[in-house]
């Protein structure tokens, strides 16, 4: 009989179940059942920020450009963004994590890990905290979340999207072993289509199947990132849930399913990453000094490129400017893109000296696992 060891801890992942769009039908009856998408306009070569689960079954879904979205689906609702209604039900929901363990990770503003070995409910079963907190998100803010309940944040991660919307998955320690042994390669957040491509090409399907894989062969589908994805392969993932961190710089990355390749795409793409440090800075009253792009190419060869700003800066618009410089000082227009960031450092507090964390937030919703 399976004894479960003291040690394993309960950790929660939660995400908001397509966040923006589910707001503003909440918000609107009208756009209820309907399929909406939230952003600017298709002619001002706007992308989708988010997108009812409506919509996704015309394929509209977040980071495609919103032209190519009128055009899968020509009844598409479109609604400008508000993110100061965003936030403030983020903040509610968070108000509810917080008050059942103070350790809570923030990823966006629609999901967070929670480790909820100890709680202020004093239940020992994740799944019950994961149900109660479920059951409290919807009752107070109207909205369903997606929960993944597993002993690490990676089998955790993959667990909440295994049952969107309003899902609730549980990967027990006895069950991991099974649980991988049926988890395709692309299921993995951060493995897009030509990653899993290029896994496939070597006979590697499923992600057990990166065990027996030699490492000059993972090297080469997915450069660095090949320790971590065999230790994945095995369950393993010794990362806490770290809460509060103090921020010494803040930023915005995306990883696209399809690599870009119009580089007046990858500016509006910048627009949206640049407006969530600007947003940032001004609520937390900083300011910047130096302004950073990141930018990883398909073959996952990554650069960075960096921009001091005398005095600093903390507006959208400037950060934007500087973003859009330094795209030029790279190789992007004449290589597909899979992964464009923005963000901001060397901060300090106008009033106070203070220098603030490392804080990489995924745009919107992360890449999609919906």
């Amino acid at each position: 009989m399976f004894s479960r060891p003291a040690d394993v801890r309960r950790i929660l992942h939660i995400d908001m179940d397509a966040f923006y769009a589910s707001v503003e039908q909440r918000d609107r009856p009208e756009l209820r059942g309907r399929p909406v998408a939230v952003g600017g306009r298709p002619e001002s070569r706007a992308v989708v920020c988010a997108a009812s689960y409506e919509a996704r079954a015309f394929g509209v879904r977040s980071a495609i450009p919103m032209s190519r979205a009128v055009r899968l689906c020509p009844d598409l609702v479109i609604v400008p963004t508000d993110f100061g209604k965003y936030r403030a039900v983020s903040q509610a929901v968070f108000d509810i994590f917080r008050s059942v363990t103070p350790l809570v990770e923030p990823l966006s503003l629609d999901e967070a890990y929670l480790d909820v070995t100890e709680n202020s409910w004093g239940e020992s079963l994740g799944v019950e905290v994961a149900r109660r907190i479920k059951r409290a998100i919807h009752d107070q803010t109207g909205l369903t979340g997606s929960a993944g309940v597993a002993p690490n944040k990676f089998l955790a991660k993959i667990a909440s999207g295994w049952r969107k919307p309003d899902g609730l998955t549980v990967i027990a320690p006895e069950r991991v072993e099974a649980f991988l042994q049926h988890l395709p390669i692309d299921a993995l957040w951060g493995v897009g289509p030509v990653t899993a491509r290029r896994l496939r090409t070597h006979g590697i399907e499923r992600l057990v199947d990166v065990r027996a894989a030699a490492a000059a062969t993972l090297h080469a589908a997915v450069g660095s990132q090949a320790s971590w994805l065999t230790a994945l392969a095995w369950g393993r993932d010794d990362r806490r849930v770290v809460p509060d961190r103090v921020v010494k710089s803040h930023g915005a990355e995306r990883t696209y399913a399809e690599d870009i390749r119009e580089l007046a795409l990858m500016r509006s793409q910048l627009d949206g990453l640049s407006r969530i440090c600007g947003e940032w800075l001004s609520r937390k009253g900083l300011r910047a000094g130096t302004v950073t792009l990141k930018v990883r190419y398909d073959d996952f060869s990554t650069v960075t490129r960096s921009l001091s700003a005398p005095g600093g800066v903390h507006d959208t618009p400037t950060i934007t400017a500087h973003a859009q410089q330094l795209l030029d000082r790279t190789d992007a227009a004449v290589r597909p893109v899979r992964l464009l960031g923005v963000s901001v450092h060397n901060l300090v507090d106008p009033s106070a000296a203070f220098v603030a964390g490392d804080g990489l937030l995924p745009f919107d919703e992360g890449e999609p696992t919906e």
